[in-house]
């Protein structure tokens, strides 16, 4: 499943097509006993004809026209512009149920869940669960108009028909666009300390990547743990033992509930500010999918370690000291606020200073060392969990060496200058290198990662990149507050 790129041809082809010809997206009733949409035909040409939708690429267009057809709540989210151009759209997510492993959310199972009703999928007598991922630029005043660059501002809009609301254990739905690790770029120059270079491995480090298995790991490939060739998630994989062989970087989208007719609507900011940034890597040992050698299959739950550390204090993670719950917990006379992020010139002190997650780029960074490192970092030590734990304090440490283990809003900040380099923009991943999309079924245990990550168990929902470029107007109408 990789991304596939609309030509100019291609996309002016698509709209002339669809301009001349509309295309009608298949009708998609519930059968007896549930209830047909009795407006289906209204609501189809209403998102069709909608000036957010008109320009979209067909295949999406097609997507939001059966999501508005079907039974719902809502009709899919309408985009507004936030600056006087319309905003952009650059790249979009088909989600379906297919692209992973079945599992009790997804899938009835003789003996395990066929006497209890599904609790995510099957809504609307069977209708099968499908959703449509939008991602467009905002061209605000000053600010970048290239989704590859960090700066830029973009907003990702989900819409999914049929996921049961989720009613117990302030459980939820959340998205995930996820960026499959690919092989850094050799530099021979290594910083004093003998560490590769942000960004970077050393020839000894590609040298040994290059022997691993059928040799995949050459730069600029995506990593995989065994050397062979990229095994993305797929239908006939079985956890713990036949799993996708690559390393995820999630990026939360979210997190969301359903509606009384079983739709999903969720909106969400992508940029610098705090929405791009990863839950604490060092959570990942204890959500029940993680091995802890190279050539182990998953077995935290076997272990009995699920839990076993939350990063509900922030910290550096079991590498590091221990930080005061007084100090750095969530105070309730000054409750931790991680969107309060920016402040006017002169207040930073006001800033947010007990964010729990890193910069996307800088978990990147952490993943390096962990997997793409073996021979400049913790040479060796073959332990996965040793390996992650080290890495999170030591990356962490380079942007704040104040020993505490927390990227504050304020060191986190794209323009602040940190380990040497004049701003952070290389702490950031542009939304454009996130490959793929996920929709986790969550529950409240106090994690950040996705629950049971990096395996699929809690999956309800995945798609594959599509870019468009040229990019196309999505929006229509303003919104009133510009932010």
């Amino acid at each position: 499943m990789m991304p596939r790129r609309l030509s100019v041809g291609a996309a002016a082809t698509a709209l002339l097509l669809t301009c001349a010809a509309p295309r009608a997206a298949r009708a998609e009733q519930p059968p007896p006993p549930c209830h047909p949409n009795p407006l289906a035909a209204q609501d189809e040409a209403t998102v069709r004809n909608r000036g957010d939708v008109v320009n979209l690429p067909a295949p999406l267009k097609d997507r939001l026209a059966q999501l508005a057809n079907r039974p719902h709540s809502q009709l899919p989210l309408q985009i507004y512009a936030e600056a006087d151009g319309a905003s952009q759209l650059f790249q979009y997510y088909l989600l379906d149920t297919t692209g992973f492993e079945p599992n009790v959310f997804t899938k009835i199972f003789p003996g395990v869940n066929d006497h209890v009703q599904l609790t995510a999928t099957g809504g609307n007598c069977g209708l099968p669960t499908v959703g449509a991922v939008r991602v467009a630029l905002e061209p605000k005043p000053g600010l970048p108009t290239d989704p590859n660059n960090p700066r830029a501002f973009n907003d990702v809009f989900t819409d999914i028909s049929n996921l049961f609301v989720i009613n117990n254990e302030s459980g939820w739905y959340e998205g995930w666009m996820i960026h499959d690790l690919t092989v850094a770029r050799v530099d021979p120059a290594a910083r004093p300390d003998g560490h590769a270079k942000f960004g970077a491995i050393l020839p000894a480090d590609a040298a040994i990547l290059n022997k691993m298995g059928a040799g995949n790991n050459v730069p600029g490939a995506v990593f995989t743990i065994d050397g062979n060739a990229v095994r993305l998630p797929g239908a006939s994989d079985h956890f713990p033992d036949v799993q996708s062989n690559t390393v995820p970087i999630y990026v939360s989208m979210g997190a969301y509930n359903c509606l009384q007719q079983s739709d999903c609507h969720a909106y969400w900011e992508f940029n610098y500010t705090g929405t791009n940034w990863v839950h604490p890597l060092y959570e990942l040992p204890f959500t029940g999918g993680f091995p802890d050698n190279f050539a182990e299959a998953p077995d935290t739950f076997e272990d009995g370690e699920i839990g076993k550390l939350l990063s509900i204090v922030p910290g550096p993670g079991p590498a590091g000291k221990d930080n005061s719950p007084t100090a750095v917990g969530d105070n309730p006379n000054l409750p931790r606020d991680p969107d309060k992020f920016d402040a006017d010139n002169g207040f930073d002190s006001q800033r947010e200073f007990r964010e729990r997650g890193v910069p996307s780029g800088l978990a990147n960074e952490i993943f390096l060392d962990v997997y793409e490192r073996p021979a400049s970092f913790m040479p060796e030590d073959r332990n996965l969990q040793r390996r992650l734990f080290e890495a999170y304090k030591a990356e962490v440490e380079r942007i704040n060496p104040h020993g505490d283990g927390i990227v504050t809003a304020l060191l986190g900040d794209i323009d602040t200058a940190t380990d040497g380099f004049a701003d952070n923009t290389r702490l950031y991943l542009p939304p454009t290198v996130f490959n793929r999309f996920a929709v986790t079924r969550e529950i409240n245990d106090g994690s950040l990662a996705p629950r049971f990550s990096p395996s699929q168990r809690a999956w309800v929902l995945s798609g594959s990149l599509v870019r468009v470029s040229p990019a196309v107007n999505a929006s229509s109408g303003r919104d009133a507050d510009d932010r």
